[in-house]
């Protein structure tokens, strides 16, 4: 049974590192959650690692540059792991071969194609019209306000002729402020749905999150999965990634689910298991917001 708790100090003690979700959790895509900034740099200042986890399909350069942004300071994350940069380390491999249909907003999403280092003989990526292209990069919808099903007849013609696409961000929808936005998972899909192969690697798939142990790795030790506590108010992404990995969690409510689980300052308990119940779904704790 999911436990309703009132701040993420009345659990903090059991845990050594955070993965947390940024848009819904730290901040809404506009301007940090005050709250959550000062859990996570309360947290840290018990000697608690904090991995921003995060379905963005931009580099992780991007994502810090996009908190400062937001108003989120350095003071309250360890290290950061992308979608994106799962994604595209794949793409550097040649997972969607060397000419791609891209898909997204050019102006955010150029970095996307920036050289990997890390990669030993990475693949020359180019970018071509979907007739010449042996595969999809798809980084979100070209209007994030248009019904995905605008893509169905692109997607007929590239699944005809049998390429894959490569998923830089498996999140279904985002709230802007105010505003809800389809995200590249709404893509991937419809692609799926269409009989195409969508290729994911952001929550709740595994290259994340070994990404993610890796970087956690890298500030100097290892932790037990049982000391990690993923955070975040995607139930299929942050919440499910959390189950498939064995560890820990606790669910944002007051999140993308806010109306099913009648989030006001917390979540309405009735409201909550049957959301819960219906997900088929089993976070460790639930709160309405990050404090």
């Amino acid at each position: 049974m999911t436990e309703i708790i009132q701040s993420l100090s009345e659990i903090s003690s059991r845990y050594k590192a955070l993965y947390v979700d940024l848009w819904g959790c730290v901040h809404n895509g506009v301007t940090a959650h005050v709250a959550a900034v000062a859990a996570l740099q309360a947290f840290r200042a018990t000697g608690g690692r904090v991995v921003m986890l995060t379905n963005s399909p931009k580099p992780r350069a991007g994502v810090a540059t996009q908190l400062a942004q937001f108003g989120v300071p350095e003071d309250a994350w360890d290290t950061i792991a992308t979608s994106g940069d799962s994604a595209r380390a794949a793409m550097f491999r040649g997972i969607v071969g060397e000419k791609v249909y891209f898909m997204g907003e050019w102006g955010r999403d150029a970095e996307f194609f920036e050289p990997i280092g890390v990669i030993e003989n990475p693949v020359d990526i180019t970018r071509v019209p979907l007739d010449q292209a042996t595969g999809i990069v798809c980084c979100g919808p070209f209007d994030p306000m248009a019904d995905p099903d605008v893509n169905r007849a692109d997607f007929l013609y590239a699944k005809q002729k049998g390429l894959k696409l490569l998923c830089a961000n498996p999140d279904i929808v985002v709230d802007r402020g105010e505003r809800r936005e389809w995200c590249a998972g709404a893509l991937a899909r419809l692609y799926t749905d269409m009989g195409g192969e969508s290729l994911y690697f952001g929550k709740p798939h595994p290259p994340i999150y070994d990404l993610a142990r890796r970087r956690l790795t890298a500030l100097g030790r290892e932790i037990d999965p049982a000391a990690i506590l993923a955070i975040g108010d995607g139930i299929l992404t942050d919440i499910q990634g959390a189950m498939g990995e064995d560890i820990d969690s606790l669910f944002i409510t007051g999140g993308l689910a806010a109306r099913e689980t009648k989030t006001s300052l917390q979540p309405d308990e009735a409201a909550l298991n049957a959301y819960l119940a219906k997900e088929m779904s089993s976070p460790t704790f639930a709160i309405g917001q990050l404090r």
